[in-house]
């Protein structure tokens, strides 16, 4: 899902330029097409679990793994028998890190909650934005989200602790995201490397997919369920981040985008009837407001993810 805090721009897409003083439409217009995008991914999210009690995580992840595939390819278009050895071996990485990240957690939010998932697999990109830095701002945000996790987790008898180590799979998922897309981005010209990693992520699901698919055949409304997470998860937020990251600078959209979190508990709140307490809000906020922190002072953070 998806995808979002400190992750590189995606390969290829225009960004504003945060020197230039940015027309206060474009911004508004920006910030709309942000949040629709978070919205979509995680209301795409609520949609595919409507579907994991027939076809279970992994038939809605190969599902939406199809659409992504096809979306990133249309628009990127890569030319496969031009690339070299050094192009494929980062393709390829993106590939697993695509396959792997959205099945943890597809997976996670079936066990613990779409809010929850959601939060932990937040700590990737914080990581990543803490990772190196002497900033004492962000020594700070590191004990912050740290204490926030325990709260989370609460650790007791009844802990789902795969759940929890699924979307903190999830999370590491999402840091090697980051710096596999840096290693893309240098590579391969404009949406190459994501659209060639989104199509080889695609058919690693093509066996698995119709294994699961076949003990578990489909009903009309589960597969409308996981074509619409595909859609609303993984074309909707693509198309509009691009169009949004024209129109605001890339740290700017890091910053917005990390209220994804709180998106994400609003939306399994309504749509799932997933109910959390008020520790669980406070640390999902305290992790949201950690991860901003680190990327308010750090212009050139932002991103989007596959």
């Amino acid at each position: 899902m998806p995808p979002k805090s400190t992750q590189d721009v995606g390969p290829g897409l225009a960004t504003a330029d945060s020197s230039a003083p940015a027309l206060s439409g474009n911004r508004l217009g920006g910030m709309a097409l942000m949040l629709g995008s978070g919205l979509s991914n995680q209301v795409g999210a609520s949609v595919a679990a409507l579907a994991f009690p027939v076809i279970g995580p992994v038939g809605v992840v190969a599902v939406r793994q199809w659409v992504a595939a096809g979306v990133l390819w249309g628009a990127g278009r890569p030319r496969l028998r031009s690339f070299t050895g050094a192009q494929w071996r980062p393709v390829l990485g993106l590939a697993l890190v695509f396959a792997v990240m959205n099945l943890s957690l597809y997976t996670a939010i079936d066990r613990i909650g779409l809010g929850l998932a959601v939060t932990l697999e937040f700590l990737g990109p914080l990581a990543v934005a803490l990772a190196g830095s002497r900033r004492r701002t962000d020594a700070l945000c590191a004990v912050a989200a740290a204490v926030a996790v325990v709260v989370l987790a609460r650790p007791s008898p009844s802990t789902d602790y795969l759940g929890i180590g699924l979307a903190l799979l999830a999370a590491v998922c999402w840091g090697c995201y980051i710096l596999l897309n840096r290693t893309v981005g240098r590579r391969l010209p404009g949406l190459e490397g994501s659209a060639a990693a989104a199509a080889v992520s695609g058919a690693l699901y093509v066996p698995v997919g119709a294994v699961v698919l076949w003990q578990h055949p489909p009903t009309t409304t589960a597969l409308i369920c996981a074509l619409a997470a595909g859609v609303l998860s993984s074309a909707v937020p693509f198309l509009a981040d691009l169009l949004a990251l024209r129109r605001v600078p890339a740290h700017f959209f890091g910053v917005f985008m990390s209220v994804n979190p709180v998106f994400a508990a609003f939306v399994g709140l309504i749509v799932l009837d997933q109910h959390l307490d008020a520790a669980a809000w406070t640390a999902i906020l305290v992790i949201v407001g950690a991860n901003t922190a680190a990327l308010v002072e750090v212009p050139g953070r932002g991103a989007t993810r596959g």
